[in-house]
């Protein structure tokens, strides 16, 4: 593939020099519009109700999970003392310095996995090095599992925009779309040494994050770490976090059930040629077992392919990729069909790019997300729930319904069927036995499976059942943003667009305009095929081998324009009836009716 000339979007967003007054300026005004948005979403629990489809007429076989829409901030409290945050500064140190070793060290500390071919940390001569088992934050050898992996590659970015990306709360959550559902910036501890010439060498930040996978069944991850950077030669950097307990952290506890532990985990970045990095990566968590995922999920997890140092790096890697893509100017033709202006390909990347963005946002098991169980014969347990429209959003009261299951097939073939045009009639029910052509097909990434297209469709009945992708009828396009990983995950995203509306969007047009609400699917490998232990000890057993993919189907579907409306149980009914069709018919498909 020919090299491309890039601009990186990081680079032309990069933040104005600012010293450590403008930092902590930066860090009020978040905890302000985080105030304003509890604000909002107060006003939106008026307006819908909070138990999705849990009401008095759509009640049997209905089970409200429980949420919590607890503040970060709140949490925090703030209101640190000089002794909180050199003890946190302390701890930051410390941290940086076990962070080398666990980047750089080979055997006894890690052993290489003749299976898998992964870096498998030994526990006991990680224990003998750094000499403690419990950091505040529980016994580890009763009621708490601990998770450590290691992987290495190289990124699309140069090393200190990549830092600075790192340092922004914002572009971070941007670098990491599938990962992080929410994140926020806490206080600044110290704002460094040189960050007005050289990049946030020596910042010290206080954050918050919720990791999630891309399904509302495994519970998210929350994290309370400090975050540092240190410039560790001319091309060379690190960025750690780790958890804090309570002293270090002015009275705030860390570690209610749904809270994890991060032990020092980041990354080194050492700056290559032509603005790439080569990145190391460490993460090394402790989580209760009493928060652990579902058995579906038990070995995608224990992997580290949900939570670990490969999915991490892995979504940088794409990210960045992705951002390459988006602003290159010497695309070849054959990655670039339909669109004949730069102006076009970037404003349609832009809009497949905020429809993923929205599906991650939708799906995911975030605490703040108020998801009913509904069963469903042939279909196990979907959820559902409601809320209104966001920006860029159909205008009104929206109802998602999601069901995970794992199928015989790899993802390879799962994925290939779904983004076989000549195949989608057999899962698309909004198609209604009709059809697709690609019209417009563009790379954002050296994978041909990362790639936005559009079809044109033509339905086979005119009463073709209502969703979020409305009946398709003339005039109506199918643009779907296909994002997938070598090992991690894949997301498809789609939604229906109009003829008359995209159009404009392809001749270059600003996309930020155009409404979408899209449905789609997320696949992880099952985790089997991974399953030998990512952490040894003494005690450790050997697990089964074997295959098969994990998928989130989605659907959205706008129940009424109304801000104000409440969820009907017949559209909750109609969302439940596309999610299980979909699934069925997939299922069909493939052969693997039974499973």
């Amino acid at each position: 593939m020919c090299k491309l000339r890039r601009r990186s979007s990081l680079e032309r967003r990069r933040r104005p020099r600012r010293g450590g007054q403008a930092r902590r300026a930066a860090a009020a005004r978040e905890r302000q519009t985080q105030s304003r948005d509890r604000e909002a979403a107060s006003d939106a629990g008026k307006a819908v109700s909070t138990d999705g489809v849990a009401s008095p007429a759509f009640s049997a076989g209905t089970v409200l999970l429980q949420t919590n829409s607890r503040n970060p901030v709140e949490d925090y409290g703030g209101g640190l003392t000089g002794h909180d945050k050199q003890s946190i500064l302390e701890l930051a140190g410390r941290a940086l310095e076990e962070l080398t070793t666990m980047c750089s060290s080979g055997e006894p500390l890690w052993v290489r996995s003749l299976e898998t071919g992964r870096d498998i940390l030994n526990y006991d001569e990680y224990l003998r090095l750094f000499g403690r088992d419990d950091d505040g934050s529980g016994d580890q050898r009763a009621g708490w599992s601990v998770e450590a992996s290691r992987e290495s590659g190289v990124v699309y970015i140069d090393a200190t925009q990549l830092v600075h990306a790192f340092m922004d709360v914002n572009q971070w959550k941007e670098l990491f779309l599938p990962m992080i559902a929410k994140a926020s910036t806490l206080d600044v501890i110290r704002t460094g040494e040189n960050d007005d010439d050289d990049g946030p060498d020596g910042v010290v930040q206080l954050m918050f994050a919720e990791v999630q996978m891309l399904t509302p069944m495994v519970p998210t991850r929350e994290l309370y770490f400090a975050r540092y950077c240190k410039k560790l030669a001319a091309e060379k950097w690190a960025t750690v976090d780790v958890s804090f307990d309570k002293a270090d952290a002015g009275g705030m506890d860390p570690s209610p059930p749904a809270r994890c532990w991060k032990n020092p985990s980041g990354c080194i970045i050492e700056e290559q040629t032509n603005g790439h990095s080569r990145v190391t990566w460490v993460e090394h968590t402790r989580r209760p077992e009493s928060a652990g995922a579902p058995s579906m999920y038990r070995a995608v997890t224990a992997s580290g392919l949900a939570f670990g140092a490969r999915r991490w790096l892995a979504t940088l890697q794409l990210q960045c990729e992705r951002m390459v893509f988006s602003v290159a100017t010497n695309v070849p033709t054959r990655d670039s069909n339909g669109v004949s202006t730069l102006a076009g390909r970037r404003s349609v990347l832009k809009l497949a790019h905020r429809m993923t963005a929205s599906l991650c946002r939708s799906i995911g098991g975030s605490r703040g997300l108020a998801w009913s169980r509904v069963t469903r014969a042939g279909a196990g347990d979907i959820r559902v729930t409601s809320r209104r429209s966001a920006g860029g959003e159909p205008q009104g009261l929206i109802v998602c319904a999601v069901l995970s299951t794992w199928l015989p097939v790899s993802p390879t073939a799962l994925l290939d069927f779904v983004r076989d045009e000549s195949r989608r009639p057999e899962w698309d029910a909004t198609l209604s036995g009709g059809t697709v052509q690609r019209r417009v097909n563009l790379a954002k990434g050296k994978d041909r499976g990362n790639c936005v297209t559009a079809y044109v469709s033509s339905t086979g009945n005119s009463h073709a059942a209502s969703s979020s992708a409305g009946a398709q009828h003339g005039g109506k396009w199918i643009v779907q943003d296909s994002s997938c990983t070598s090992s991690c995950e894949a997301i498809v995203a789609y939604a229906p667009v109009d003829a008359a509306v995209l159009q404009p969007v392809i001749s270059g047009h600003d996309s930020s305009g155009v409404a979408v609400l899209p449905c789609g699917f997320a696949v992880v490998p099952d985790g089997l095929e991974y399953s030998r232990p990512a952490v040894i000890t003494s005690s450790s057993r050997k697990g089964d081998v074997a295959a098969g993919s994990l998928v989130t189907v989605a659907f959205q579907v706008l129940a009424s324009s109304s801000l104000t409306a409440t969820l009907s149980p017949d559209s909750a009914e109609t969302v439940i009836g596309l999610v299980s069709c979909t699934l069925r018919d997939i299922k069909k498909a493939l052969g693997c009716e039974d499973r």
